[in-house]
């Protein structure tokens, strides 16, 4: 492929702000740096909202059905109306305005939700499909009683078929692929490849020296949304871990991303200060950079809410340890975002971060169920002298690792790789015949449909 210059179409649901349209971007400018040329169809990308790269020319972002559907109805059924929203923006571009026809791609990139397939292969049979697997929708889906099931039923089916329709299927992580094979049990004669996400990076550059937030303490930082199922409270524990002596010149900086209008946001982070409470650890909680290096020498765990870039790069780059507590975490970009910067890393010995940490050269793997071991690798990083050196060449380990394998050059030349794959492929998977299509896709309307009347009635 590296001599056959490609025009891939990428298809994702909103080019907001988040690790799916992170990777998205990252893959598009790597393809696009590569010489091929790419063009992006969203359903939605807000210029104030979006990455630099989706409004600033340099890729080519279109926002195409848009008028019909929108994000939610009441507040509820969203992944119902993504899916009416992608089969409205296919029809637009496809069939329409023929603006997808005239582009004559060579390859589509679908992720996130892959109901369009089938009717992007019925309307362009040409270009293969390539689908990138973030994580099933159907694990992710939050649980509910038998009404949420029976909502629940029909997309689940819509998502294991119409994945399978598509040429190739990518993950982001090993860990993901081996979840993948279990959540698609029809699809256990596929074997997806895996194509990382990616840190922006400068190999060029070193490490720049900044100046720490403040200047007598050991940070000690956690970067995570403040979710449930992130698992900050073992952080916590485990600082608490620590004996007084160790905790007075050390921090736990405890940073992530906060909406008061997010209810779980709320009560997670109330749950975490009455946590550190019970632990007897003064706590404070900052929202700009002033207020936090304005925060007194006795407070022992500093909460910060959505801090800016430009903050938390300074957090990253001064903290001697990186805290990153979710178990089943499908990939993780923070942990590379710390080794780029020179931080080691402590994370669960499960998932996504057993794939970019390597326990003992850049960081520690544990077990989050024993509190101890965590205590005791913070204790190893409050060290001075020799910790500090095993902490710089830990580091330095880190950042060649990185610099290596979680590139943006590293992404594209996996993506192009799999691409080149795909097409050369003789056999396709096969679709069902038409009728069978517009039948299976009007049943799923219909049990849609009735699950919305009796969800609406409670």
């Amino acid at each position: 492929m590296a001599d056959t210059k490609e025009h891939v179409v990428f298809f994702h649901p909103d080019l907001g702000i988040g690790g799916a349209e992170r990777l998205v971007i990252d893959a598009a400018v790597g393809l696009q740096n590569r010489g091929h040329k790419v063009t992006i169809f969203t359903s939605h990308c807000d210029p104030a909202h979006c990455f630099d790269e989706a409004r600033d020319g340099t890729l080519d972002v279109r926002v195409r059905g848009n008028s019909l559907v929108p994000a939610a109805l009441l507040g509820r059924f969203a992944i119902l109306c993504a899916i009416l929203r992608q089969v409205h923006l296919i029809l637009q571009i496809a069939l329409f305005t023929e603006e997808l026809p005239k582009l004559a791609p060579s390859s589509f990139f679908v992720d996130q939700l892959s109901a369009g397939i089938p009717l992007l292969r019925f309307l362009q049979p040409r270009p293969r499909v390539i689908f990138y697997c973030h994580f099933p929708d159907k694990l992710l889906a939050k649980k509910g009683g038998l009404l949420k099931t029976l909502y629940r039923g029909p997309f689940d089916w819509l998502e294991s078929w119409s994945t399978g329709c598509s040429d190739t299927i990518v993950v982001n992580s090993n860990f993901t692929k081996s979840i993948f094979s279990e959540a698609f049990p029809t699809l256990k004669h596929r074997e997806p490849g895996v194509v990382y996400p990616c840190v922006d990076i400068n190999p060029g550059e070193p490490v720049e020296e900044i100046t720490p937030l403040w200047k007598n303490k050991k940070v000690l930082l956690s970067i995570n949304r403040f979710e449930k199922k992130k698992d900050v409270a073992l952080a916590i524990r485990a600082f608490a871990g620590l004996s007084p002596k160790e905790r007075e010149d050390a921090r736990l900086v405890i940073a992530g991303g906060y909406d008061p209008r997010v209810a779980e946001n709320v009560s997670t982070y109330t749950e975490l200060c009455e946590l550190a409470d019970s632990l007897k650890l003064k706590h404070a909680t900052a929202k700009t950079v002033i207020t936090a290096q304005a925060i007194p020498d006795d407070i022992s765990v500093l909460f910060l809410h959505s801090v800016p870039n430009a903050f938390k790069a300074t957090l990253l780059s001064t903290s001697r340890l990186l805290v990153y507590t979710p178990l089943h975490e499908h990939f993780g970009i923070v942990p590379l975002e710390a080794m780029l910067v020179g931080t080691p890393v402590l994370a669960a010995n499960e998932g996504g971060p057993t794939e970019t940490v390597i326990s003992g050269q850049t960081g520690w793997l544990r077990d989050v169920t024993k509190v101890q071991d965590w205590t005791e690798v913070m204790r190893i990083a409050l060290e001075d002298g020799e910790g500090e050196e095993r902490l710089r060449e830990m580091g330095k380990w880190g950042r060649e690792r990185v610099i290596a394998e979680f590139s943006k050059e590293k992404l594209a030349e996996r993506l192009e790789t799999e691409i080149k794959i795909m097409k050369s492929k003789s056999m396709r998977p096969p679709l069902m015949p038409f009728a069978a299509v517009i039948l299976a896709v009007g049943l799923m309307g219909a049990l849609a449909a009735a699950s919305m009347v009796l969800a609406l009635k409670q």
